[in-house]
């Protein structure tokens, strides 16, 4: 039995169904259809960290703190909507791009087109997770969407790993370069996360976990260079 098939996957097209007719569309078969549909991308076999285990923490985050969003149910659809098309061969933000486009296509054939723009404006956040001081419902999608950055060393390295289980076809040192590069922007942001309990809870053990696996990716100055 799949995750597809089983109660976790039932409950959470009734999330994604809620989430649909609280944006009002119409109750009806066709919500059902959409939502397993983008539970079978999230299940393709080429992810390792972006499945149904990380939509379902960023759900959970996005309700935890649903009373800090100004519209919590399209920060919802954006949830189901960020990782939806993942190829990890894209370039640059051909993923974000083409997830909001599915949205796009989703939403106005559920017959809630007046959604589209704010949740395609949300899904594209999540390429560079840069968020505007005001911007309520993007700071909580960007933080739900970064949570696992937080979590402890242990469950982190986990998540690397699988990090580099969906780029095996990339060689090593191409990786450990790009990974290098979106480690550093991460650690560049001004702020990592914008809820105030979420930032002096989660910002110190996601910088040092961030920090501790740039240091394996990175050559120390002092490591001497084989000719």
């Amino acid at each position: 039995m799949t995750e597809l098939d089983d109660g976790r996957g039932a409950c959470l097209v009734a999330r994604w169904r809620a989430a649909v007719r609280g944006a009002g569309a119409p109750d009806g078969p066709a919500l059902t259809r959409a939502g397993q549909e983008l539970l079978a991308r999230w299940r393709e076999p080429h992810r390792h960290y972006h499945t149904v285990r990380h939509l379902a923490a960023v759900l959970d985050v996005v309700d935890a703190y649903a009373g800090c969003a100004g519209r919590p149910d399209l920060v919802r659809l954006a949830a189901w909507c960020h990782d939806a098309v993942y190829d990890p061969r894209a370039a640059g933000d051909a993923n974000e791009r083409a997830s909001a486009d599915l949205a796009e296509g989703l939403l106005t054939g559920l017959g809630v087109p007046a959604a589209v723009a704010e949740v395609r404006r949300l899904v594209l956040l999540t390429a560079g997770h840069a968020v505007a001081a005001d911007d309520r419902d993007g700071a909580l999608l960007c933080d739900a969407d970064l949570a696992g950055l937080a979590g402890p060393p242990e469950e982190y390295d986990r998540y690397a790993a699988a990090i580099r289980r969906e780029y095996a076809h990339v060689p090593d040192g191409d990786f450990r370069r790009g990974r290098a590069r979106v480690l550093r922007s991460l650690l560049s942001l001004p702020t990592l996360y914008h809820h105030p309990h979420l930032q002096s809870h989660w910002t110190p053990q996601a910088h040092a976990n961030l920090t501790r696996e740039l240091t394996t990716l990175t050559p120390s100055p002092h490591t001497p260079h084989t000719p």
